[in-house]
């Protein structure tokens, strides 16, 4: 698979990045703490100095996009990771928009933006929700999927495990969208998420070897 029109955007994106963030910097006093991390309740609960939190977005927008272009050459089913490509790209496309989240949020101070403290969260929601809407349309390969051992031989197990945890996914980043939205506290908030985010990769893989002793049964 080629990939040509991402690399470009992505190299778009760093660039835009590291822009935003150096006229950031240019804006804040000396000392300026800013968020790097955000915790399951969809707060900031990790802080550095300006210049590397404003920076850690374009460093990481580089590591995963290289990452990205990277992986199909190391895939050895090439014509099943063709197979899964809208999978692929809507992760590729996911990532740039998180990364570009964090700047945003990150660098929102220096310019007199106010946003809401759980965007993070909604972001999160949306990127697992795009992810859940095109998981059914993979393949069986060994870096995309949920690659469970019995989905990984069995066509019609990966297909039905995949339809699943598609399922699932797309209901779990709406409901982290909800979660964001509502006012709660922020511990019962964080229960909720990680409640969604256990499900989430869990039920998956539970699904997948059910179906693999049930057809192993009628076989």
């Amino acid at each position: 698979m080629r990939y040509r029109n991402l690399m470009i955007a992505s190299g778009l994106t760093a660039v835009g990045l590291a822009i935003v963030a150096a006229i950031a910097l240019g804006r804040l006093p000396a000392g300026t703490q800013l968020p790097t991390h955000w915790g399951p309740d969809g707060l900031p609960d990790r802080f550095a100095d300006a210049d590397i939190a404003l920076f850690m977005p374009v460093a990481l927008t580089l590591v995963v996009s290289l990452s990205m272009a990277a992986l199909p050459s190391l895939e050895p089913l090439q014509d099943k990771l063709e197979q899964s490509a809208p999978l692929y790209r809507t992760a590729w496309i996911g990532l740039l928009g998180i990364m570009i989240l964090v700047e945003t949020l990150v660098a929102a101070p220096a310019f007199g933006i106010v946003l809401p403290a759980t965007t993070m969260l909604a972001g999160m929601g949306v990127f697992l929700a795009a992810l859940g809407n095109v998981l059914p349309k993979s393949r069986p390969g060994f870096f995309v999927g949920i690659r469970t051992p019995w989905a990984i031989i069995d066509p019609d197990n990966w297909i039905a495990t995949h339809r699943y945890g598609g399922r699932i996914m797309m209901a779990s980043g709406l409901a982290l969208i909800v979660l964001a939205a509502l006012p709660m506290q922020s511990e019962t908030r964080a229960s909720f998420v990680i409640a969604l985010l256990l499900t989430t990769v869990a039920t998956p893989i539970l699904y997948s070897f059910f179906y693999w002793r049930r057809t192993r049964r009628t076989g």
